[in-house]
């Protein structure tokens, strides 16, 4: 199994959903670097479960411990290795179908994989539990970023079919809306469309059923010339790591499937020179990259997220063991909708990419 990603900044995540704890070890960062941990706590949070009616009942406070790598507030620059202990736990809910097979999980394809040894239990290792590293090592990134004015932020596009009225302005983005919604668990820009969601997930919740969606995320402020041609571009990385995440099933750049429909002369993002004497674009079909390489625009990227695989629902399936076709209902607690838990993973893991590409 390959746990690890990365270039100058290297990752290695380990852990089940549970098992005694989760955890990474971050390796390539620069001595030094203050750890601002009510910062790491704050991020953290926007992640949690347990902390509204959208999300699973689940307890987790995702506390975090360094054991390496920090000292006297500060990376050392030998590698950070952090752990959250497990706490919550309802392993008996899996013992009574650990042979059948969930739909929409990684139960056949990790039973085939690692021939039956792997931990079902919460989805074991395949549990998007294990984002929550991803979390804690993307808040130190993003926090590193923010110090250099690089913004990252998000807000929901839609749920099921209901879509947010407003969008990100392409070309002008500002970074009080990124961090007002980087303090929200819900960050949509029209109140009215926020309130459907929010319906949406309830109504879909009271059919013992689940809804996906998706999210819209920029980063502003970022210079041009970051990234290269082909195999490491910056769309290769991020949709590297944007895949990562579990329930996740597209990504999209500026335009992205829209701009096919486009003439060569609309899809075009033009040049000028503004006032501060910089080349911009008058628009951003392209999402602020071109050649692989950023342009100086703002990065314009969307999500898409499946609805959450877990339902209460009576689904047919196999019984893994006697190779017998079966039926399931999927007991525990589970979220209706990911994607608002989803977001701060998203900004996290485009964070590690970028911080990875620029080497600041």
């Amino acid at each position: 199994m390959s746990g690890i990603f990365g270039n100058k900044i290297k990752l290695s995540i380990f852990g089940e959903s549970h098992g005694k704890a989760i955890g990474i070890t971050i390796d390539g960062l620069k001595p030094g670097i203050e750890l601002d941990l009510d910062y790491i706590k704050e991020q953290m949070g926007r992640r949690a479960p347990g902390t509204s009616e959208f999300t699973t009942p689940r307890k987790e406070a995702d506390e975090f411990e360094i054991l390496s790598g920090c000292f006297n507030g500060k990376t050392t620059g030998t590698p950070i290795c952090a752990i959250i202990k497990n706490k919550d736990t309802h392993s008996k809910d899996y013992e009574k179908t650990k042979n059948l097979l969930r739909p929409g999980h990684a139960d056949f394809t990790g039973f085939v994989k690692y021939n039956g040894f792997n931990d079902y239990r919460g989805g074991g290792h395949f549990s998007g539990r294990i984002t929550a590293p991803l979390v804690f090592a993307g808040a130190i990134c993003k926090k590193i970023l923010e110090d250099k004015n690089i913004v990252i932020g998000s807000h929901i596009k839609s749920i099921g079919n209901i879509s947010d009225a407003s969008l990100f302005d392409p070309v002008l983005i500002k970074e009080d809306d990124l961090r007002l919604f980087s303090k929200s668990r819900f960050p949509v820009i029209d109140k009215e469309s926020c309130q459907k969601m929010k319906d949406t997930i309830i109504s879909a919740k009271s059919e013992s059923d689940s809804v996906g969606g998706i999210v819209e995320t920029a980063v502003i402020n970022i210079p041009s010339g970051i990234g290269d041609p082909f195999f490491d571009s910056v769309e290769s990385i991020l949709s590297h790591l944007l895949f990562s995440i579990p329930a996740v099933k597209g990504v999209e750049f500026g335009e992205g499937f829209n701009i096919s429909s486009m003439k060569g002369s609309q899809a075009n993002d033009e040049y000028y020179v503004d006032d501060n004497n910089e080349i911009k674009t008058k628009t951003n079909n392209n999402g602020g990259i071109l050649g692989g390489i950023t342009n100086g625009m703002p990065i314009l990227f969307k999500t898409s997220i499946k609805p959450t695989a877990s339902i209460s629902k009576l689904q047919k399936t196999v019984d893994v063991e006697k190779m017998q076709n079966s039926e399931l209902i999927i007991q525990g607690r589970h979220d209706p909708c990911i994607v608002p838990r989803a977001i701060p993973v998203i900004e996290s893991v485009t964070a590690i990419g970028i911080l990875d590409m620029m080497n600041i």
